[in-house]
């Protein structure tokens, strides 16, 4: 009989296991296990918006070039 009851919670624990393997949390759990962690790819991100502020500013300054000088600059 209770060879039976473990054979049987076996049976059933396999398909868990299964989805819980390939749920979000246990991809989170594989990759901590395989020394990775998604801090790379936050570095990643924010070396890509510096860039692209850095971009966005050279050209905003390259519009302020062009500006007419005539025109009257508002005073805060």
């Amino acid at each position: 009989m209770w060879v039976l009851a473990i054979i049987l919670i076996v049976a059933l624990l396999i398909p868990v296991a299964a989805i819980l393997v390939d749920s979000p949390l246990g991809k989170s759990v594989a990759r901590r296990m395989e020394g990775r962690v998604d801090g790379g790819d936050l570095q990643r991100k924010v070396e890509i918006m510096e860039a692209e502020m850095e971009e966005l500013n050279r050209s905003v300054a390259g519009m302020r070039e062009l500006e007419d000088p005539r025109r009257k600059k508002p005073t805060s």
